[in-house]
């Protein structure tokens, strides 16, 4: 097992794990740790403890010390040197007339080491730049550019709901917001309305996406039959944030939409998660049309030429049906009492050339009586 604490460098920062070194640093803390950027002073966030070696993916660095009355005196002389290095480098960039918007700068605590974060739309070259602001600060000196999400969380300010931006004030570290989250909380996807102050969908869409989806599973859908006090109506819109749904309930010609709180409709219904309504059973056509299929095979059809040959096929397997000793077919068992009887067994068995002799025997027998009648 490994012991690690974690430790913030800026408020609501990222949190970086370190190893205690022997120290024992309590939550609020402040200690001196050396990172890939420098020496610099960081807050323990959480208190010492031990997880398995097996999830270091890289050794850990140790805390140099914990922070003295002297480390915090330079870092306070730091915050103050970073603001006069800030002016001469915005004064620099101007001179070398670089497409760049200066966000922060930040000292080391040795103060062997400046940074300087910065925006741009496109890629700068500012070897130049660096040279001279080395001349004139006399230190090393780190250019770093950053994102428009990093540079609001750096700047601060005021969101469009009125408080201090949730990357400035709690959130550790930005995390991908898709647009169907917008969606499904039920916004305007409108780019003045889900955009925050660095011109990218707001962050707050992110973490409170899980109570949204907690919350509408507990929620009947759109367009499902409820129970309510007033009777049975329609569900047509739903209030996450309130956990309230409104019913459409039919009077007559018109109707009321009202609204009524989750609890109540959830002891009516008697449902915890909602579940899509039971489609009523639907009768497949080859059943619907089982009752008429007798008929229509004794019967002759109109376009008798164009027919499918599929119950021509049919026919001699039902007729040998009964030869072999098998129950008669399952579509005669299902016909209706009002549906009309099929034809006789005999009939239905006559070969097509017993019936054209008939008919030709009678037709001779017809010229025959009427030459009779004229001979006489």
């Amino acid at each position: 097992m490994a012991k690690i604490v974690g430790i913030r460098f800026q408020n609501a920062g990222k949190l970086y794990y370190f190893d205690p070194n022997g120290f024992w640093p309590e939550p609020g803390d402040y200690v001196v740790v050396e990172t890939n950027r420098g020496i610099f002073l960081g807050e323990a966030i959480t208190a010492i403890h031990e997880i398995p070696e097996e999830k270091l993916t890289e050794p850990l660095k140790p805390l140099i010390r914990l922070a003295t009355p002297e480390d915090m005196q330079r870092d306070k002389d730091n915050r103050q040197a970073e603001k006069s290095a800030f002016e001469i480098c915005k004064k620099k960039i101007a001179e070398h007339e670089l497409d760049m918007k200066l966000v922060s700068a930040e000292y080391s605590l040795d103060q062997n080491k400046i940074i300087f974060y910065f925006s741009a739309k496109n890629r700068v070259d500012f070897r130049a730049l660096v040279k001279d602001l080395a001349f004139t600060l006399h230190t090393r000196i780190e250019l770093r550019q950053i994102g428009p999400r990093d540079e609001a969380k750096m700047l601060g300010g005021l969101g469009p709901c009125g408080r201090p931006v949730c990357c400035g004030t709690f959130l550790g570290e930005c995390r991908q917001v898709a647009l169907r989250m917008a969606k499904e909380q039920n916004l305007a996807v409108n780019p003045a309305k889900t955009s925050g102050l660095c011109g990218r969908l707001m962050c707050c869409l992110r973490f409170e996406q899980e109570v949204y989806e907690e919350t509408r599973k507990r929620m009947p859908k759109v367009g499902r039959m409820v129970q309510t006090p007033d009777g049975e109506g329609t569900v047509s819109d739903l209030n996450i944030v309130r956990e309230t749904v409104k019913v459409r309930i039919s009077k007559g010609d018109s109707f009321d939409v009202k609204e009524y709180p989750l609890a109540v409709l959830a002891e009516m219904n008697k449902f915890q998660a909602d579940t899509p309504p039971a489609a009523p059973e639907k009768s497949s056509p080859r059943t619907a049309q089982s009752p008429r299929q007798p008929d229509a095979e004794n019967e002759p059809h109109p376009n008798e030429g164009r027919r499918n040959e599929t119950p021509a096929k049919k026919a001699p397997a039902a007729q040998a049906a009964p030869s072999q000793g098998k129950p008669a077919p399952v579509r005669e068992a299902a016909v209706e009492p009002t549906a009309p009887a099929p034809a006789p067994a005999p009939q239905a068995a006559e070969p097509p050339a017993a019936r054209r002799t008939s008919w030709r025997d009678a037709l001779e027998r017809a010229k025959k009586a009427a030459q009779d009648q004229n001979g006489q």
